[in-house]
């Protein structure tokens, strides 16, 4: 019985040994002297061979009679055939008692006839031995020639030339150990240019080592691979108990039944970031004690290799460390367009060939569409935490990151719970990020604050948005607004309903009463400058949410699709980033729709279809603002949850204004008459901004305070720019400053 595989090996070198000593035996040639002294260092001498195998008895003089050299022929023969029943022998004793023999496992794995494995026996030894790259050039008769072609392999293991005829289909591309890359005919030469017999054969690195029993994967999987051991350190613990539950009893069950026959079985597992789809995966093989491999096919189909060959090594290694196979990121696969078909093919081949069971991860639904023909898939939705969950991971994750740093903060873990909806590996970043926030912290200040936290939600936003609209940092606050007090009302309710709105759906059960339509919307309509994008701001400061202006010119596209396309982007990446959108101007692209009189009026109906869609299906907020409500579709206004008015301010409110736009740093003569400005002027309070801050540059310019002149002079400047005529009953005594 044997210890280990390396013993094993070692007896199967000395085989072949034997092998060796056997066949030179066979084709040397009686000379009374030696031709080669002169070449010495040049070629490789008998004596030289001889001195290699060890045992220079073993080789008969020149001067000895044919009978003698027979004599010692069948004595090898006769020692070959007692090693092999002895290595047989204890190779079946060890493998009845459980020892593990990398070889045979191989063979398992693979398939392999006990030929296949000599094969890979005669391959290996020059890997591990340099004794054998000279054997074999010698054999070979080229002393360049220092891996076995397969002529040798067969003259080796096949005495009668029939048998070698037969066993040629060995090194066929759709034989084992070529088709699985256990050996590589390694010339570089085209294959159709030298004849099969004449290649050489090098054993694949990654079974040298396999053999040896270590352990690490490919080298060339190592950027795009990683190998995950059952019961190794994990980030974090899958919270779908149920969904995983049902994963384990299928398995148990399918696999109970079927065993190592039957069709193999494909998982998709989809979700947002962070849903814990990995941690499913890993917390299965956990279960089944079982090793994971994963391969990250955003990096797979970047790299220089070609997709098709790393699958193929990706499989192999799973078959190897008898791994559960997964592929991360599996959407990138899918995006590529014609090209997504050959590698597709190229994946499902694969895994065909090497794994029974196989994980796909991605972040959105896929519907195989009969590809995967001999495969069972199942399609799983990793779940989304409700408000309750998440409120349990923020107080759960919190002892882990920021229980040693923030002995007195009990923060309000429901209300982030409400306002962002987070899966738990966002929660984990949002933490970490707020720990680190805090580290920064002059020391002896270094605790975690609300402010942190809020901050912290907001970097977990997808930078992708950026590229399709544009992110306004909230400056205004419920003082800078100017508005009735109904209005205000208005807008204060809408920041309770985003607070409250996972109590009212989850808690209180409205959400199995509306199957979409869960996201708030609203529509702020009025003239310019009265507070629309204001308002949005303070709504966002309140909530601590981010705020993203659509850039409308980036959106509507003259190009057929295009418009619904780039609106699918936007809506996509708004429903990772917890973010509000507002689209100022609205009427552009949601107007009224109109009658059909060509193919861009329907398509323009269906965009305005599209888009109504697309609000009632997203579960944050969207503000519409628009200066001409009557412009609207109406099936739009029916739709929104609030209709905001901004009316244009009347004197008493314009006067507000006038005094709000002032900072209290800022230097003023007693002169300003402000409320002649809000009785002569009928401006709104975007134009009073423009105006303040005008003559606030021209006070500057001549280093004194802010006068009514100043404001004068502005004010003109204004109205020029909006196409008015400056008439003295409007300046009145301060018409004089206008020139």
């Amino acid at each position: 019985m044997y210890s280990d595989s390396r013993e094993y090996l070692l007896d199967e070198l000395n085989q072949l040994d034997r092998i060796i000593h056997l066949h030179i035996l066979k084709q040397q040639q009686v000379r009374s002297v030696d031709p080669l002294q002169q070449f010495r260092g040049l070629v490789l001498s008998e004596e030289e061979i001889v001195g290699l195998l060890g045992d220079v008895s073993v080789l008969p003089k020149n001067n000895e009679s044919c009978k003698l050299r027979e004599m010692k022929i069948e004595q090898i023969r006769e020692s070959l055939r007692a090693e092999a029943l002895r290595i047989r022998e204890r190779r079946e004793a060890s493998l009845n008692n459980g020892i593990y023999l990398s070889l045979n496992h191989l063979a398992q794995i693979f398939n392999l006839t006990h030929f296949e494995q000599q094969c890979i026996i005669i391959c290996l030894a020059v890997e591990l031995e340099r004794k054998y790259g000279k054997l074999y050039a010698y054999l070979q008769n080229d002393v360049t020639r220092q891996k076995p072609d397969v002529e040798l392999i067969l003259k080796l293991l096949c005495p009668v030339p029939q048998e070698r005829l037969e066993a040629r289909s060995v090194f066929s591309p759709q034989a084992p150990l070529i088709k699985h890359g256990l050996l590589q005919l390694a010339d570089n030469s085209p294959g159709d240019l030298i004849p099969l017999i004449s290649r050489n054969l090098k054993l694949n690195d990654r079974i040298v080592d396999f053999l040896l029993e270590f352990g690490q994967i490919d080298v060339r999987l190592a950027p795009v691979a990683s190998l995950v051991l059952p019961g190794a350190d994990k980030s974090g613990k899958f919270q779908g108990l149920e969904t995983r539950q049902r994963v384990k009893e299928f398995l148990y069950s399918y696999f109970g039944e079927s065993g190592s026959v039957g069709e193999g079985v494909v998982f998709y597992c989809h979700g947002k970031y962070g849903a814990g789809k990995k941690l499913l995966v890993e917390s299965l093989c956990d279960e089944f004690e079982l090793p994971l491999i994963y391969g990250d096919t955003e990096r797979m189909l970047d790299s220089w290799i070609p997709f098709g060959e790393l699958m193929q090594l990706l499989g192999r290694e799973a078959a190897l460390q008898g791994a559960i196979l997964c592929l991360v990121n599996f959407d990138h696969l899918l995006d590529r367009g014609d090209k997504s078909l050959l590698q597709l093919e190229s994946m499902i081949e694969a895994v065909q060939t090497y794994s029974r069971l196989t994980f796909l991860l991605g972040r959105r639904p896929w519907n195989p569409q009969g590809v995967l023909k001999g495969t069972v898939f199942i399609d799983i939705e990793a779940p989304a935490p409700d408000v309750t969950a998440r409120q349990n991971l923020w107080e759960e994750l919190s002892e882990e990151y920021l229980g040693a740093d923030t002995p007195a903060f009990n923060p309000d873990w429901r209300e982030l719970a409400g306002k962002f909806r987070f899966t738990p590996g966002q929660i984990r970043d949002a933490l970490a990020v707020a720990h680190h926030r805090a580290l920064w912290c002059p020391a002896g200040d270094r605790q975690v604050t609300m402010a942190d936290l809020y901050a912290a939600c907001q970097a977990q936003s997808n930078q992708k948005l950026s590229s399709l609209a544009q992110k306004l940092k909230p400056g205004y606050t419920w003082d800078d607004i100017i508005l009735p007090l109904d209005r205000l009302k208005q807008l204060q309710e809408i920041c309770s309903q985003v607070k409250y709105r996972d109590v009212v759906f989850d808690q209180w059960g409205f959400a199995g009463k509306m199957s979409y339509g869960r996201g708030l919307n609203a529509l702020f309509s009025g003239p310019p400058g009265t507070g629309k994008t204001m308002s949005a701001e303070v709504i966002a400061g309140e909530l601590q949410m981010d705020l993203y202006k659509i850039d409308l010119s980036q959106v509507i596209s003259k190009y057929i699709g295009e418009t619904e396309q780039n609106l699918q982007r936007i809506f996509d990446e708004a429903a990772t980033s917890n973010a509000i959108l507002f689209f100022d101007e609205a009427d552009a692209l949601f107007g009224k729709r109109s009658e059909v009189r060509d193919a861009h009026d329907r398509y323009a109906n269906i965009e305005t279809a599209y888009l109504l869609q697309k609000i009632e299906e997203y579960d944050g907020i969207t503000i519409l603002a628009t200066n001409l409500r009557n412009n609207m579709d109406d099936a739009f206004v029916r739709r929104m949850r609030f209709i905001v008015d901004f009316p244009f301010p009347d004197e008493v409110h314009r006067e507000k204004i006038w005094r709000h736009m002032f900072p209290e740093d800022t230097p003023r003569n007693e002169d300003l008459d402000l409320k002649f400005l809000a009785k002569k002027f009928r401006i709104a309070g975007g134009d009073i901004k423009n105006i303040v801050l005008a003559a606030a540059f021209l006070a500057a310019g001549e280093t004194v305070a802010i006068g009514m002149e100043h404001l004068i002079r502005a004010t003109r400047d204004e109205m020029h720019k909006n196409g008015k005529l400056c008439l003295k009953e409007d300046f009145g005594e301060y018409y004089e400053w206008i020139n």
